[in-house]
Formats: structure tokens, C-alpha cells, sequence
């Protein structure tokens, strides 16, 4: 599809670059409808780029068909789900539905923000830390909160120092068909900025070579996967593979819990930065 693209842009550029008056056709001289039949096979990003081009293409791009063919079957589930009956009209054209879908639309009391994959058309969810189920999270001795710009929330949750290391998180949301991978965005060590450069505090990361860290997730409809790994790398983020799930029916809320856990009690871990979970096209 790329280099269909680039030359169906080349052969466009060269019709807006025409003499004024020629007796050839152009592309522009297509039907609307047929334009729009062309532009269904292209991903949003190509059709906003051949709407810039001309008259001809900015109608067609706008076509109610073109666009629909970019939301996922279920996408009246997904509207119920993250807008406010109230607040959203129903006289929206499906680009603007489109558009609104695809920014990172926060639900839940803002703990998760969802938004679509403009690659797959698919639904993204990320879960903030402040949203998971968080073992000792209330204690002091072993956990706070920090306020960070790395993070989409403005903030992560930081281990300091504890025995028994779980964190648990369920979300129900209407997936539109596909499979699915869920992540969670760890830390170790503490990062700030010092001098306008950023640095990492590693002091108190501990325990986390002795045993692994085990992953799991189950699913309402029988799935599970369970993965464990050694965490590494510090100060530097990275996306921990919990596993995959298989969405079949999209007219049907699946609801999916994950969890986190090193609760082998002989010996202590800290020093880890917990900032989200990511559910997302595989």
C-alpha cells in the first residue's frame, strides 16, 4: 500500500501542477464516489495528506462511507462507553467521530485513558498506577506517589522497600475484534531532572535478580496467560508482555484481569517505578 500511495501522490501532484487549461482528465476529474472508493483502502493519514491536493479530494476524503470504513464495527459501544450521553452529539459526521475516538479519551474518574489505533482502527487502554490494586500502597515505609511529566498521568507510584510485591487491576471495555497485548510500564530506579538534565537514582533498587516477577492475566471468557522475567535496566522504562487475548465478539464487554507479583518473602525488593498497564493491538 505504500508505494501505491506515494504514486498515486506523485500522479496527483503532477494534476495540480498542470497548465490552467489542458484537455486531458485528471484525477480531479473523477467522481466523488470513486475517489471515495479509492480512499477506503488508504489509512487516515494518507487520506488526510490526498485531501490537501485539491477541491476534488477534500470532498471526496469528507465522504461519510470513507470514514466509517475506519471505525471498528463496534464503535457505538465504544461511544456509550467513553462519552457522556450528554455531551455527545448525535449529529457527529463519522470524521469527527473518528477524530474524537482517536485522541486519549480519560474514563473511569480519569485512572485510564482510551483511544484508537489509527494504524488497526483497534482500541487502545492504558490504566493508570493510581487505578491498579497496589499491596501496602497506603503505607509510607514502603510507597509513594511522584509527580513526573514522563508518565500520562503526572504520576507514578514508587517502591521504596517491601516483602510481599503484588499489584492486581481488572478493566471491562468493549474491544473491537482482534488480538490483544497487555503491558505493564515499569521503572527501576527513581528519575528526576537536575540542571535541566535527567537523571536516575538507583540507591534503593534491590531484589529484583533473585527471583522473577510473575505476569498473569485471565479473561471473563476463559483465557489466561502468564509470563515471568527478571526486571532490568534501570532508569529506564520499559514494557513488561503480562500476555494476549483473542476479542471475538466485539458486541460484548470483556472484562480483564492482570496482576503483578514477586511474594517470595526471603528476601526484600525496592526501588521501582509502577506507572501504568497498556492493552493494545499485538
Amino acid at each position: 500500500m505504500g508505494s501505491g500511495f506515494s504514486s498515486l501522490l506523485l500522479m496527483c501532484n503532477s494534476t495540480t501542477t498542470a497548465p490552467m487549461v489542458s484537455s486531458e482528465p485528471s484525477l480531479g476529474d473523477l467522481p466523488e464516489s470513486v475517489l471515495g472508493s479509492v480512499l477506503v483502502y488508504l489509512n487516515p493519514q494518507e487520506i488526510c495528506r490526498l485531501a490537501a491536493l485539491n477541491r476534488a479530494f477534500r470532498c471526496a476524503s469528507s465522504a461519510e462511507f470513507v470514514w466509517e470504513s475506519k471505525l471498528p464495527k463496534n464503535y457505538d459501544l465504544l461511544i456509550s462507553r467513553v462519552f457522556d450521553s450528554n455531551r455527545f452529539s448525535s449529529n457527529l459526521c463519522k470524521k469527527e467521530i473518528y477524530a474524537r475516538l482517536s485522541r486519549p479519551n480519560p474514563i473511569d474518574g480519569g485512572t485510564k485513558k482510551v483511544w484508537l489505533d489509527k494504524g488497526t482502527g483497534k482500541a487502545c487502554v492504558l490504566i493508570s498506577s493510581n487505578g491498579l490494586a497496589i499491596t501496602g500502597i497506603d503505607d509510607r515505609r514502603y510507597w509513594s506517589w511522584i509527580s513526573t511529566e514522563e508518565s500520562r498521568f503526572l504520576s507514578v507510584a514508587y517502591l521504596q522497600q517491601i516483602w510481599w510485591f503484588e499489584v492486581d487491576g481488572e478493566v471491562e471495555f468493549p474491544f473491537p475484534s482482534g488480538t490483544y497485548s497487555l503491558y505493564f510500564r515499569l521503572q527501576l530506579g527513581r528519575s528526576s531532572k537536575r540542571f535541566g538534565r535527567r537523571v536516575c537514582n538507583s540507591d534503593h533498587v534491590h531484589g529484583w535478580d533473585i527471583k522473577p516477577v510473575k505476569f498473569q492475566l485471565s479473561t471473563s471468557d476463559g483465557q489466561k496467560a502468564i509470563t515471568q522475567c527478571y526486571l532490568s535496566e534501570p532508569g529506564k522504562w520499559n514494557l513488561y508482555r503480562a500476555g494476549d487475548f483473542v476479542i471475538e465478539d466485539s458486541k460484548v464487554p470483556m472484562k480483564i484481569k492482570f496482576s503483578m507479583t514477586q511474594i517470595d518473602c526471603t528476601h526484600t525488593k525496592g526501588g521501582l517505578c509502577v506507572d501504568s498497564v497498556l492493552i493494545c493491538p499485538k
